[in-house]
């Protein structure tokens, strides 16, 4: 007898969505499992807004205003935002249209910058780099660990996460292991992450359990142990680790608002990428499941206030990102007409001449 399909569910903590209101925010989140794109917001009656979208294996995201950068399996793509301010359409007050899709081949983009002139930076995670677009290629790296002697497609190091400066530049890296050699990381991912300082190439940070998601942010680089369910900070004159937080399930993605971090969630894999780390066995000695969720944590307290629980057909996330000003978002796809039928000329503009 056929098994129903499992249906998706998503219920928010008793104040979730007031938290949403008084932040005056919205929220997108990315499940490369179910390929979906999920913009979270507030309806006109102050209940849950969810609008979802469908890409392959869609992973990263990058906000700049009111610009959306999102990867997918072999392609990366620029969203814009075509409602001018106070405008609306359908009751959401922000559409992302998917206006550029450069196809890159499935080289695993992971965290995403979008860089104030218009262009990315990101992760290139199977060819253990940082790199952005090219104009005559796939991707243009700009920069590996010391310790990557090629650009390879092996994933190596498993190169998962970059913060960014004031300056808008890449400052830090995170990898699983420090390994020169195809998918070697795995054996380091119990407690050979490292933090890289992208400018000197030297490891500020050691010993650390799949780190992930690393955030300038009020002057701290916060990041995710995710081996062991940490949140918490990289103390740079010393190199430890502070932790914050405890966080009841596989942590990717981390974005600011306020003192607030918004956190998410997966229920691990069972297999050998999840299996032996302390996370396991801190869920185990607790007694509880592995949850798949978005986490609002208070900076100054740890303190898990909020949350949005998430069950049935999506079981992991990868990257959530905060769209401040934005109450209620929605997103344009390619599997009905709708594309088709919203257009936005830019202002008219003289021909170029010789």
């Amino acid at each position: 007898m056929n098994q129903p399909a499992p249906q998706l569910e998503l219920s928010g903590s008793r104040l979730f969505t007031s938290w949403l209101a008084g932040q005056k925010t919205s929220l997108a989140f990315t499940t490369y499992q179910a390929g979906k794109l999920f913009l979270i917001g507030l309806k006109s009656d102050g209940s849950l807004s969810v609008f979802e979208r469908t890409f392959d294996r869609c992973m990263g995201l990058g906000v700049r205003d009111r610009q959306l950068w999102m990867s997918s399996l072999y392609q990366l793509w620029r969203f814009e935002d075509f409602l001018d301010p106070g405008e609306h359409k359908d009751g959401h007050d922000a559409v992302f249209v998917p206006v550029v899709g450069h196809t890159t081949g499935d080289i695993d983009i992971h965290d995403i910058h979008a860089g104030a002139d218009g262009q990315a930076t990101f992760v290139a995670t199977r060819f253990n780099c940082l790199a952005t677009l090219a104009d005559l290629g796939s991707f243009r790296p700009v920069w590996r660990p010391p310790f990557i002697d090629r650009i390879a497609a092996e994933d190596r190091c498993h190169l998962n996460g970059m913060a960014i400066g004031e300056d808008g530049r890449p400052a830090y890296a995170t990898c699983v292991g420090v390994s020169n050699i195809a998918e070697g990381w795995r054996e380091h991912r119990r407690d050979g992450g490292v933090v890289v300082d992208v400018a000197s190439g030297e490891v500020v940070a050691s010993g650390l359990s799949m780190p992930h998601s690393p955030r300038l942010y009020d002057g701290k680089l916060w990041l995710l142990q995710t081996g062991t369910g940490e949140f918490g900070h990289i103390d740079l004159a010393t190199g430890a680790f502070e932790p914050l937080c405890f966080l009841p399930g596989f942590a990717r993605g981390v974005s600011f608002i306020g003192d607030y971090a918004v956190i998410g969630l997966s229920r691990p894999r069972e297999n050998r990428t999840f299996e032996g780390l302390v996370l396991n066995e801190r869920l185990e000695q607790a007694g509880i499941a592995p949850r798949c969720a978005l986490y609002v944590v208070n900076l100054k307290t740890g303190d898990m206030e909020h949350w949005l629980e998430i069950r049935g057909v999506v079981q992991e996330l990868y990257d959530v990102a905060t769209l401040p000003g934005i109450i209620r978002p929605m997103a344009l796809g390619f599997r009905t007409d709708e594309i088709r039928f919203v257009v936005r000329p830019e202002a008219e503009a003289p021909l170029p001449t010789d």
